[in-house]
């Protein structure tokens, strides 16, 4: 694949049609192997796709930079957008996935994008597993987006998060819903981060994309 992303490809046990796929992508600070770890049950089942942001920030990487809380650098942002379209179009016809099973999963700044590519993507993407995210006010507004009505998104926050508050997760969650997408939302007593019972939810919703 031409791609400036460093990623880990975990392919099926044995490959047959129809498998799904789960595009993976870590927050800020973090690297390809963080977020597997919440997916392990479908190693073997899924193609895993984990992605490593194109930027070096220590002690890992980043996806995009930001001017202040939950304001990315638009220019930046709109360039790891049109390369993560790249990316999953590549995959698809290069690994010939099923383009009906297309799912992502981020958390951090990857659970940003993944929200904005479910609408810059349309119909490409089946489900998104969003994790103490938020969908920037850029996107809502300047995007071009497509229908999401047949999207199936799952949506987390933790109450005590002081790195991106749960409201904005709230906000997402009522976007989406505007938007006809069919959204679980939780909210777990957690700061930044995944706990056991978030991620046994993740499970489920995945097993049922």
């Amino acid at each position: 694949m031409k791609s400036p992303f460093t990623y880990k490809y975990l392919p099926p046990k044995t490959i047959t049609p129809n498998q799904p796929s789960l595009f993976l992508l870590h927050g800020m600070g973090s690297n390809e192997a963080d977020l597997l770890q919440l997916v392990k049950e479908f190693e073997g089942s899924h193609h895993i796709f984990s992605l490593r942001g194109p930027i070096v920030f220590s002690p890992g990487y980043a996806f995009f930079t930001i001017e202040e809380a939950g304001k990315p650098h638009r220019e930046v942002f709109d360039k790891v957008v049109t390369y993560l379209h790249q990316f999953i179009a590549e995959a698809i016809e290069e690994y010939n996935l099923d383009q009906n099973k297309i799912n992502l999963l981020g958390f951090s700044q990857g659970a940003v994008l993944a929200q904005t590519l479910a609408f810059t993507m349309g119909n490409v993407i089946n489900g998104v597993v969003a994790l103490s995210g938020y969908l920037p006010d850029f996107v809502k507004e300047e995007y071009r987006k497509h229908p999401i009505e047949h999207l199936n998104v799952f949506i987390s926050h933790g109450d005590y998060d002081y790195v991106i508050p749960s409201q904005w997760g709230a906000e997402s969650k009522e976007y989406f819903e505007e938007q006809g997408a069919n959204v679980t939302f939780k909210t777990y007593e957690d700061g930044h981060g995944v706990i056991p019972e978030n991620q046994r939810d993740i499970v489920t919703f995945i097993k049922e994309l």
